[in-house]
């Protein structure tokens, strides 16, 4: 029986990835990058900041990720009103409370961004452990960040559900040693699954622990 859950943070309790695209468009542009729609792709991919500019702008220094990345999160601000909960989210939330169920996070996310959006969106209670991109030495598909929160929540991770949108992020939690649904906000179901995802759910809308239980640990 699991005893907690491990949240992704963006696709997976929030739908930010429209707004993630328009900010990283709009920075790219700054810096003399044109990038394509389908180019765009790689930042769906769950992986850390630091990771994202060098990707598309080659080896750079320290100084230079954080200038970008506070000018990238600038461009987020400015559309931030269009991020949304994923539909379900404060329900379950609610559900894994009243059950006594831990519920952590790891995500790639700056822990700026990640405490920011938790706050302004009332999230900031629910977890018991939040482990951002700026916690670990390695992003997503490393398994590092999971380890953390595993710890964090003194939990083993044979006892916990990682729930994932990007498949660097199921190859994570399961090399981690976690169980892993994934949640298909981005339409990837077919590649969440063939990357380990024990099965795949749309949202968290008619969605029970009793359930992700049952389809993780059958």
């Amino acid at each position: 029986m699991i005893e907690g859950i491990v949240f992704d943070m963006d696709g997976v309790l929030i739908d930010s990835h429209p707004v993630h695209r328009i900010a990283w468009s709009k920075f790219l542009a700054t810096v003399g990058k044109s990038v394509s729609e389908e180019g765009l792709g790689f930042i769906l991919a769950g992986r850390r900041r630091e990771d994202i500019l060098r990707h598309f702008l080659g080896d750079l220094p320290e100084s230079k990720i954080a200038e970008y990345g506070h000018q990238k999160d600038l461009f987020f601000e400015e559309n931030f009103q269009d991020v949304k909960l994923i539909p379900g989210v404060r329900e379950f939330l609610e559900a894994l409370e009243t059950a006594g169920l831990e519920a952590g996070i790891a995500t790639s996310a700056s822990s700026a961004r990640t405490w920011g959006t938790l706050r302004r969106l009332e999230l900031d209670q629910k977890f018991t452990a939040v482990v951002t991109g700026d916690d670990v030495e390695a992003g997503k598909p490393d398994p590092e960040v999971y380890r953390l929160a595993a710890r964090r929540m003194n939990l083993p991770p044979e006892k916990l559900l990682a729930l994932e949108d990007a498949p660097c992020g199921v190859q994570a939690a399961k090399s981690a040693g976690m169980r892993c649904i994934g949640v298909s906000t981005n339409g990837r179901a077919e590649l969440l699954r063939q990357c380990g995802a024990e099965f795949v759910v749309p949202d968290f809308r008619n969605l029970s622990i009793e359930t992700l239980s049952y389809l993780s640990f059958r």
